[in-house]
């Protein structure tokens, strides 16, 4: 993003960002809550348009982009819509929809894809059930599974632990530990990092819409430096758009 600005109804939420994240970097973007962090990562993958600046995703702008399995995008929140529940399974299949063409049937990579997903985050057992009969936390497990197998080599995550328990955040913990290792490139909206804090590589704090740093992680103060504290934000409204539709979220 180079002076990325985005106005909504009239108030400006991002004021001149520049960001550029490298591959295999693990970037936390931080600050307290109506920074304007959740609208920066949305307007990086053109879900919110850009009143000014231009963003580009591997090289083209995201009205042009058309590698989309190479984005795993986690949403705050699950969204299903329609008068039929989608399964848990369902879901996490639709992760594979950016490698499939139209034509052709689900393959036994898919498979084998959306098994390992669903192992990663504990939820192998949970493969037939309804998604609407599952905790906060376990969907926020669904929307990680669903990015996972996608296989993609960037995963964008927008406050992945925010009102989930602490075995959930050490399980993504674990997880995104994993794809380090394989060298992926992660990006995560955090207002505190708990058990991702070791995984970090680079903090950018966002403060009244503009960077106030970008740098070594800021350590954690006050309360929020407690040991046991558990941060827990009610999700913001969002809304949807671009071609990250469908199980997405609302994002």
């Amino acid at each position: 993003m180079r002076d990325g600005r985005v106005t909504l109804d009239r108030r400006p939420i991002l004021r001149g960002i520049d960001l550029a994240v490298r591959p295999g970097e693990v970037v936390a973007i931080m600050g307290a809550n109506g920074s304007g962090k959740s609208t920066l990562i949305r307007a990086l993958l053109g879900l919110t348009p850009l009143s000014g600046g231009r963003t580009l995703m591997y090289g083209s702008p995201p009205a042009r982009f058309r590698d989309w399995w190479r984005i795993g995008y986690v949403p705050q929140r699950l969204s299903v819509g329609g008068g039929v529940p989608a399964t848990v399974g369902e879901v996490v299949t639709s992760g594979r929809i950016a490698r499939q063409s139209r034509l052709r049937r689900t393959s036994a990579a898919d498979r084998a894809a959306v098994a390992g997903a669903l192992e990663a985050v504990g939820l192998s057992d949970r493969v037939r059930d309804p998604v609407q009969a599952l905790s906060g936390g376990q969907q926020q497990r669904v929307l990680i599974a669903r990015a996972l197998a996608g296989e993609p080599d960037t995963y964008v995550m927008d406050e992945p632990t925010a009102g989930v328990d602490a075995d959930t955040q050490q399980l993504l913990a674990d997880t995104l530990a994993r794809l380090v290792a394989d060298g992926k490139t992660i990006v995560l909206v955090a207002h505190e990092l708990g058990p991702l804090e070791p995984l970090i590589t680079r903090g950018v704090v966002v403060r009244e819409g503009l960077v106030a740093h970008d740098g070594p992680p800021p350590r954690p103060e006050g309360d929020c430096a407690r040991p046991g504290h558990e941060h827990v934000h009610p999700h913001a409204a969002e809304a949807t758009a671009g071609p990250l539709r469908g199980w997405q979220g609302e994002a």
